[in-house]
């Protein structure tokens, strides 16, 4: 009985987070829509797997999410997974370092528009995850690298 009531109350804390707060595609293909219901049109189709994404607003089982050039739409709760990315942002290509600090060799460079796993950015640096390359970007690099109040 204890772990039905966990499966049932660990979805539903997760609307209760602080607004707003990261997340990110869940699939490869997401449709994000006009209003808070399969009812409303499809004003956009993500093809990003693990996208990152800004939830501003919660309805039920929707999230009014904004993306890095700032469209704002509905998306089902049920396609955005809470884990943290960030998505390579600037003109030319980031440099990812061995370390967090610019001192620190280049191990490799990222385009703009890579999406990359992350933990959470100290100090200006953010550790990251791209394809199983792991490496540093500074946090100015990356969006997603902001902390917000629904991340702590």
């Amino acid at each position: 009985m204890v772990l039905a009531a966990g499966a049932v109350l660990s979805p539903l804390s997760a609307q209760d987070k602080v607004l707003p707060y990261w997340a990110a595609l869940r699939y490869e293909k997401v449709n994000m829509r006009s209003g808070p219901s399969r009812e409303y049109p499809v004003s956009w189709v993500y093809l990003r797997k693990g996208m990152p994404v800004k939830v501003v607003r919660i309805r039920e089982g929707w999230r009014l999410i904004e993306d890095h050039e700032g469209t704002q739409g509905w998306i089902s709760a049920s396609q955005l997974d809470l884990v943290r990315a960030g998505l390579v942002i600037g003109t030319g290509v980031a440099e990812v370092r061995a370390g967090p600090n610019v001192a620190a060799a280049v191990k490799w460079r990222a385009e703009p528009g890579v999406v990359a796993a992350m933990k959470p950015c100290k100090e200006g640096w953010c550790e990251v995850d791209i394809g199983g390359r792991k490496g540093w970007i500074s946090a100015d690099r990356l969006w997603g690298s902001q902390p917000l109040p629904g991340d702590a």
